[in-house]
């Protein structure tokens, strides 16, 4: 029986300290570095950003003059007859004419109410808006990855009870085979062990299917081939120094959301300038050199050619178009108004969302000091079945009972710390600001 003694004292070194001996250890630094550089949500967040930062310059607003070359060309072979004022009839059959006419022009509007700069102002926020997006994809892949490696971890360190489990319902079979051996017990206690470990290893392989799943799922978020296997660390470090107020504060300046539906108060804003700006007229510089040539079989010139320069402004001022500009900028002033209402909205969300992931945060860490407590109480009991064992006094029932109390205890206190560090995580997401050294 001291062997048993033993096994369980190096079983529980064995659980916390299993990570020194691990093989292709990830961290979750690792982790989420692969993912920043192979995920495909955020490489196509960052493509969006670049789309948006190409947009923005003064053509793309109408600031800049545009200049364009012309060119065309027209032939016709027709059979012409024409009377001339003196009864003088000419005719020709399949006379060629033809006309050629190349050049450049300039357009230019130079005055629009001033619509081209807030049109500009709008492609500048569009840019921020797109940066804003990254930020919310780089911030939900980060702390998917967390969620996920700590659930790895949480199954994993389940499963290392597990396989503790098992080894002690394996001592506990040789010993109750032992004993029936020598007829200090019966048949039906041996059976009963064999039972107890059989479910230990049913239960292993289930979990065995968890842990494999879950890296699965996390070698999907880092895009890199599925079945790469890795272990992962057992010691899971909780933030304790978290104070509601200041997430809050911290929220109100770095939520992606938030900054997201501020963004688009101001493109509201924008917009009613803009459209605004059609109560002003337009004017549009024009210019151009253009060549011209032109061929006649019938007629009085036989050929012509000329060149030369044109130019000139326009203005246009919109006087009626059936009540449209005012309804337009209604519809502008509507959406500012519904711009501010999402603004508080939201607000209102990431407020009840931070609360509430506090509280729990709060609850989880409560959870885990009592869970600790409880793995060390499980522990003594298990020592001292151990020795009731030992000098017979109590069944191997009795002693299955208090094998799984301890493994069961150990599991729950893994459990509550990965809760609390899921919470942790959770609340440093909703604030927009992960901490990548988890």
């Amino acid at each position: 029986m001291d062997n048993m003694k033993y096994l369980i004292a190096f079983l529980t070194i064995w659980i916390f300290c299993y990570s020194s001996f691990a093989q292709d250890l990830l961290t979750v630094q690792e982790a989420v570095e692969i993912t920043l550089a192979n995920n495909y949500d955020i490489k196509l967040s960052k493509n969006e950003l670049e789309v948006a930062t190409e947009n923005v310059t003064y053509g793309n607003a109408g600031m800049l003059p545009l200049v364009t070359g012309n060119f065309s060309q027209s032939n016709s072979i027709q059979n012409s007859k024409q009377t001339q004022n003196d009864g003088n009839i000419r005719a020709l059959d399949n006379a060629k004419n033809n006309n050629m006419t190349y050049g450049v022009s300039l357009g230019w509007t130079i005055f629009d109410g001033l619509g081209m700069f807030s049109r500009y102002e709008s492609l500048k926020e569009l840019e921020k808006l797109g940066g804003i997006q990254v930020k919310r994809t780089l911030v939900t892949m980060v702390s998917d990855v967390i969620r996920t490696y700590y659930s790895i971890v949480e199954q994993q360190n389940l499963l290392i009870a597990l396989d503790s489990s098992i080894l002690i319902s394996k001592e506990r079979l040789r010993t109750a085979e032992n004993r029936f051996s020598i007829g200090k017990a019966s048949r039906l206690e041996v059976l009963n062990v064999q039972v107890n470990l059989n479910e230990d290893e049913s239960s292993r392989l289930r979990q065995l299917e968890t842990v494999g799943n879950l890296k699965t799922a996390l070698n999907g978020l880092m895009a890199r081939n599925l079945l790469t296997d890795f272990d992962v660390v057992r010691e899971v470090k909780i933030d304790r120094s978290m104070v509601l107020s200041d997430l809050l504060n911290q929220a109100s300046i770095h939520n992606p959301d938030l900054l997201s539906v501020s963004v688009n108060r101001r493109l509201a804003e924008l917009e009613l300038k803009t459209i605004k700006s059609n109560r002003y007229p337009t004017v549009r510089l024009n210019g151009g050199y253009n060549f011209s040539e032109s061929e006649s079989s019938l007629g009085f010139v036989a050929k012509s050619n000329s060149r030369g320069l044109n130019y000139g402004v326009t203005a246009a001022l919109n006087i009626f178009d059936g009540f449209n500009q005012r309804r337009n900028e209604r519809v502008a002033k509507l959406r500012i108004d519904n711009a501010d209402l999402a603004i508080e909205k939201q607000r209102n969300i990431i407020e009840t969302a931070l609360t509430q992931a506090f509280q729990n945060y709060q609850t989880s860490l409560a959870l885990a000091q009592i869970e600790e407590g409880n793995e060390q109480i499980a522990k003594q009991n298990l020592s001292i079945t151990l020795d009731k064992f030992r000098i017979g006094t109590i069944s191997a029932v009795e002693f299955r009972d208090a094998q799984q109390n301890f493994i069961n205890a150990v599991s729950r206190f893994n459990t509550a710390k990965t809760q609390a560090k899921l919470a942790e995580s959770m609340l440093k997401e909703l604030v927009g600001s992960i901490d990548l050294t988890q």
